[in-house]
């Protein structure tokens, strides 16, 4: 069965999108960071062929998106209900569900993740601020669901999560930042390079 790996993006535009980060940065730098991580982010797992690579987008009629990606319009509806419908969107096999704001996620994690989810039903990768960078699931025999009533962009988000499907055989991935506002950011040395290894 293919692997499938959902990058969840914005498409990059002044003023629209990373407000805290925006706040503390300025919207042009907050504009570039977001140019500069989704062009990385595809570079380093885009072209992998261990899994297909998705990207679901907002606005739903932005674009134009790279043509060698599936692209899903993520739609209405809060994060939970969002990342639900394109988790079940792809055919058939795993899926990893990502942002596409994460500079230290590598190849080989997301291999990782994919590797874990052939004996496990779900995989989640804990950020730095209590929340979650990825989620994965295996999708068989049945599709778990752990994003209804999840307290969004607060430290409960992955706590919330796990007891949405607790009795279910859950992997941890490693923790990494989600850059979210000028703090994180200020941590990210060289972001505005293209930056990062493979690691396969």
């Amino acid at each position: 069965m293919n692997a499938h790996l959902i990058i969840f993006t914005r498409m990059p535009q002044y003023g629209a999108g990373k407000r805290r980060l925006a706040a503390g940065v300025g919207p042009m730098k907050a504009l570039k960071f977001q140019r500069v991580m989704l062009v990385n982010t595809l570079r380093r797992l885009g072209a992998d062929p261990r899994w297909s690579t998705w990207l679901a987008v907002t606005p739903d009629r932005s674009g134009p998106w790279p043509s060698r990606f599936g692209v899903l319009p993520q739609g209405r509806g809060d994060l939970g209900q969002r990342m639900a419908r394109e988790a079940k969107a792809p055919p058939v096999g795993p899926v990893l569900i990502i942002g596409s704001d994460i500079p230290g996620v590598t190849a080989g994690e997301v291999a990782r993740a994919f590797r874990l989810l052939g004996d496990h039903d779900a995989v989640f990768g804990p950020a730095t601020d209590v929340g979650y960078w990825a989620v994965g699931f295996r999708r068989r025999p049945r599709f778990i669901a752990p994003f209804r009533d999840v307290r969004w962009s607060t430290e409960h988000a992955l706590s919330d999560s796990l007891a949405k499907i607790a009795g279910a055989s859950v992997a941890m991935l490693d923790v990494h930042e989600d850059v979210d506002d000028a703090a994180s950011l200020s941590r990210q040395s060289g972001w505005e390079f293209l930056f990062g290894r493979n690691d396969r």
